[in-house]
């Protein structure tokens, strides 16, 4: 295990073996309402007991990277730089997240999955296994943000779907099994499985007969 000396692992955190840690990296830093007790009770985070986070054997977490307390990996997860995942997130083995990712808390990944530089995945959002996510590619779950009382209610990405750089997924929206979700796309509507959809807002094809296997992740 290599862990960096500006590194700070917090709470009961635990770091699998042959991991990874480096410079700047904050592990198992306490959500909300764990940090507010602790500063009303006058405590630091260094000397207050709560859970931190679990970080599966073999993994590698890059620079300023924050993983908060109630999150689980699996084995041999990495990230980019500048990542932050919140807290009560599960996420698989072999699973990449990537550069200025964010993760914004309870949501569950399943195993070998890669979510490229910049995208932006809300609370409330599932994603299965062998999903490839684009750069800078955006889930959104609040049909009428601060205007409207909502629910929120993130996508459901289904097993091998692949969302393309730049895209935007609204609430509620389900992309099934195999399905692609082009470039720049902005979804509205459900993605059966093994169908493309393409254009703003998006159009449902068929999905070309090359492009109708499961992602190699």
């Amino acid at each position: 295990m290599n862990i960096h000396s500006s590194a700070k692992i917090y709470g009961s955190s635990i770091v699998g073996d042959n991991s990874v840690i480096l410079e700047n990296v904050i592990i198992g830093y306490p959500e909300h309402r764990i940090l507010t007790e602790i500063l009303q009770n006058g405590k630091s985070i260094e000397d207050s007991d709560f859970p931190g986070c679990e970080i599966g054997s073999g993994s590698f977490i890059r620079p300023n990277t924050t993983i908060f307390s109630n999150v689980r990996t699996g084995n041999n997860f990495r990230t980019g730089h500048n990542c932050m995942i919140r807290e009560n997130t599960n996420i698989g083995d072999n699973v990449l997240i990537g550069t200025n990712a964010i993760i914004d808390g309870n949501v569950t990944i399943g195993n070998n999955v890669s979510i490229q530089g910049n995208a932006y995945i809300p609370t409330h959002v599932t994603i299965e296994d062998n999903v490839f996510i684009g750069p800078c590619a955006i889930l959104a779950n609040d049909k009428y943000p601060i205007r409207k009382e909502y629910n929120p209610e993130g996508p459901i990405i289904r097993k091998g779907a692949s969302i393309g750089a730049n895209a935007t997924i609204l609430p509620g929206v389900e992309i099934g099994e195999g399905a692609f979700v082009a470039g720049g796309a902005l979804v509205t509507k459900d993605v059966p499985p093994w169908q493309l959809a393409m254009g703003s807002p998006a159009k449902i094809q068929e999905l070309p007969e090359e492009m109708r296997s499961l992602n190699d992740i």
